[in-house]
């Protein structure tokens, strides 16, 4: 039994609940229904649909279920899509609009089937609150709040003013915001992990250490290579959000892995009272977002601050601890007892991005940091397509169909020319 494999410093990997056996990696020619490559919630979501079905399915996972940033992640699940309905309808027009916000709703009450039926160890609880970083912003609050009501019948949001905001959250920083009853927080490594735990009990197999290392087709099978095996398999669906390897060919281009880094505070003490008084997540409207959240054992968990290179800063913690103490400057005194960071998959857009780049392969990767709420309803779909569901193959055509181009300056140059993107937003958040 074991847990390890994942950041070091991780809080989540102290605090797990769920323990899974041993997972060793396939030997040699392995048959199965539907190979999965990646072991997050979105390759655990199809897994699990497909054991449910009766359907032979192995997942490939080149570290450990939920190394990545489903079992990393700040654990807000945030309802809806990245880019709001507006956008949505200004881009895809208000029937197609329509029918993701449905989509994502789908997801929501999928995420709360899963948490209460497969992973209670989750410990899912309600609220989520935006916070506007600038002020002057009443008006177009408002006018979402109205919207969501009015057009999709949403009456989880509520405003809050400036003083009702500094009220909850324990910091007169922010300039009001919105209040979603919908949406909420949770400990996404025990998700990840009781996924995994489902998708053994019913009959699917999952093997750590296994990276895809290429896959090809022939005589109607396909074959994908590990270091030590060959799978051959009717069906792949690869997953990997910011981890797509080279096998994902050119949906690579669409999708840009970006660092994201979190902390965890000791024990507030008598100060958790003051700050998050709700018990509600909490996440702002910067470009690099600041979000937190309490734990509970009432530390402030808090995310902030990203990188778009390929190292990390040299101290975690005093990196994130520089946008905590923005937010809470009385938490200097507090001590910081763990810090660790990742990738996260981004899209131009940063809208989802679900392909098929070959007869028999699908892919979805790329939910910009709205995967707790998404990825595991879109890998439930990628499932279901895998064994001829109308239906979910209907929905997966609704987010192929969203847009989410490649990144520009193709392989060699769109990393330097995002970066210098990213960097130009990330500094107008200190304007």
């Amino acid at each position: 039994m074991r847990n390890d494999g994942h950041p070091a410093g991780s809080w989540y990997a102290e605090t797990a609940a769920v323990h899974l056996p041993d997972l060793p990696p396939p030997q040699g020619q392995v048959r199965t229904g539907v190979c999965i490559v990646g072991a997050g919630f979105t390759g655990l979501g199809a897994a699990l649909a497909l054991a449910r079905a009766g359907v032979p399915c192995l997942v490939l996972e080149a570290a450990r279920v939920g190394s990545g940033a489903s079992g990393r992640n700040g654990g807000q699940a945030h309802p809806g899509h990245r880019q709001d309905q507006a956008w949505l309808e200004a881009r895809v027009g208000a029937d197609e609009a329509l029918r993701l916000w449905k989509l994502a709703e789908a997801g929501r009450a999928h995420l709360s089937g899963l948490v209460a039926r497969v992973a209670p160890e989750a410990d899912y609880r309600s609220g989520l609150i935006l916070a506007r970083h600038r002020p002057g912003g009443e008006g177009q609050d408002a006018a979402h709040v109205e919207h969501m009501a009015r057009v999709y019948g949403c009456e989880a949001l509520s405003l809050l003013s400036r003083d009702e905001l500094a009220e909850d959250l324990g910091t007169d920083v922010y300039h009001g915001g919105v209040l979603d009853r919908d949406g909420g927080h949770l400990h996404p490594l025990n998700l990840a992990l009781g996924l995994a735990r489902a998708v053994l009990t019913a009959g699917g197999e999952i093997c750590e250490g296994a990276p895809a290392l290429s896959w090809t087709r022939g005589g109607g099978t396909i074959e994908v290579a590990t270091p030590t095996a060959r799978v051959i398999c009717d069906r792949l669906v690869l997953t990997g959000d910011g981890y797509l390897t080279p096998i994902a060919g050119a949906a690579r281009d669409r999708v840009m892995p970006i660092n994201n880094f979190v902390l965890v505070t000791e024990p507030l003490g008598e100060r958790a009272g003051r700050i998050l008084r709700r018990n509600a997540a909490a996440a702002d409207t910067r470009f690099v977002v600041n979000y937190f959240r309490k734990t509970d054992d009432d530390r402030l968990l808090f995310g902030g601050g990203e990188t778009y290179r390929e190292t990390y800063p040299a101290d975690l913690a005093g990196y994130v601890r520089r946008s905590l103490l923005k937010i809470y400057p009385d938490l200097s005194d507090v001590r910081i007892t763990h810090a660790w960071g990742g990738s996260v998959g981004v899209t131009l857009h940063r809208t989802p991005l679900v392909a098929f780049p070959a007869p028999g392969v699908s892919l979805a990767a790329g939910y910009s940091g709205q995967g707790v709420m998404l990825a595991p309803y879109v890998g439930h779909l990628l499932g279901l397509e895998a064994t001829g569901d109308v239906a979910a193959a209907e929905a997966l055509e609704a987010l192929r169909r969203l847009p989410a181009p490649a990144f520009p300056g193709g392989r060699w140059l769109r990393r330097p020319l995002t970066i210098a993107g990213l960097t130009w937003y990330a500094l107008r958040d200190r304007l």
